[in-house]
């Protein structure tokens, strides 16, 4: 199979071993003269990112890189990266990297020409329409990891600071205008995050698949992305050279972005505190809970997650899904719970009520109360 496509859903997408090289032709076509690149503090000295860099310079296009960007990024990371923004005089941002990396470089151009606070943009309501569509820039973005999908995503999640809590800022011009999505960018990275962000991908398409929301289209695709992360994502995991393996994986992570337009649920209002409070890897965090919310979820559940099984090949219904999903945490190396994350019991009152504000809680099939919630936590430890 030829693993290359330019796909026009649910934006434009180059996909393909070495399409990274059509970096300065994808600048030139979305307006931008002086982009500012916009990655992680680990991924700002490895040679995928100096690739980059070397395009740009080739083309013309400067070389300017902001990469103060924590693991899970907040509007001290921002104020930063748009100081770097303007002083720079730059024209639009390629958001470069893993989630970290995408979500703020997102921000940066989303607020590049906004003059109110980042959070009066939070996905409630029509707070969107608050921002000037006009003081948006472009957005190029460039995955190089197969986990969290926000090449495809028109929002991002920066944590508060001051507060802990991750908010998600929403708007539709959010979305970047062109992804190139190049699995050989993705061939270095470490087993660990490998697997935590390959399982991100497959939360992703987990809960989208069991939210109650009506989405047929997003359905399909969650379903799809569940395949191709549980047949894929051990390849990866074992052999980080497989570029067909790492293909499909950056496939599926774009697909569970695309799908949890249906809804998340508490695997992810729980992973979202956690992450905020315990600067805990996402995905990893996400795989970490994932048994105890089958669990708490299986009532509602326990058939869709059988078709589920038959489409992947599993047998035993909902007991086989869920057993595959232990024995595919065990051979990634998964923590078994929240307590080797180095969550304790001290703070779980707060991050139940911190997950009953996450706006995940409202795609989960079983409701969320802060009784259920917080033994939640407690099975998950």
């Amino acid at each position: 199979m030829n693993l290359t496509g330019n796909w026009s859903y649910p934006t434009a997408i180059k996909f393909g071993a070495g399409r990274i090289a059509e970096l300065a032709e994808a600048c030139v076509a979305c307006g931008m003269s002086k982009p500012l690149l916009v990655t992680d503090k680990g991924l700002a000295s490895l040679p995928i990112t100096t690739q980059a860099l070397d395009i740009l310079e080739g083309a013309g296009l400067g070389r300017a890189l902001f990469s103060e960007v924590d693991p899970n990024p907040n509007e001290i990371n921002l104020a930063a990266g748009l100081k770097v923004y303007r002083d720079g005089d730059h024209d639009g941002v390629i958001a470069f990297g893993g989630g970290s990396g995408l979500d703020l470089g997102k921000m940066i151009a989303f607020m590049s020409g906004q003059s109110r606070p980042v959070w009066d943009f939070e996905d409630i309501g029509d707070w969107w329409t608050r921002a000037d569509p006009a003081g948006i820039a472009p957005i190029i973005a460039v995955p190089t990891t197969a986990g969290t999908g926000s090449e495809v995503g028109r929002a991002s999640v920066i944590t508060n600071s001051e507060t802990h809590v991750k908010k998600i800022i929403f708007h539709p011009k959010v979305l970047p205008q062109v992804v190139i999505c190049d699995p050989e960018l993705t061939v270095g990275m470490p087993k660990m995050i490998t697997a935590g962000t390959g399982m991100d991908a497959f939360a992703h398409c987990l809960e989208a698949f069991c939210s109650p929301h009506y989405h047929p289209m997003s359905q399909g695709i969650a379903l799809e992305g569940l395949r191709l992360v549980n047949e894929y994502l051990p390849r990866a995991y074992a052999d980080g050279s497989d570029l067909e393996a790492r293909a499909h994986m950056m496939s599926a992570a774009a697909m569970g972005a695309t799908a949890f337009q249906k809804g998340l649920g508490a695997i992810h209002a729980l992973s979202h505190p956690i992450g905020a409070v315990y600067n805990t890897h996402h995905g990893t965090t996400n795989a970490v809970v994932m048994p105890a919310v089958l669990d708490f979820n299986r009532p509602e559940v326990e058939s869709r997650l059988a078709q589920a099984a038959a489409y992947m090949g599993i047998s035993g219904g909902y007991t086989g899904f869920y057993d595959r999903v232990m024995a595919l945490r065990e051979e990634l190396g998964i923590p078994n719970g929240l307590r080797d994350l180095g969550v304790g019991d001290d703070r779980l009152d707060e991050l139940t009520e911190m997950a009953l504000e996450d706006p995940s809680v409202g795609g989960n099939p079983v409701k969320m109360t802060s009784e259920n919630t917080l033994a939640l936590f407690q099975a998950a430890l």
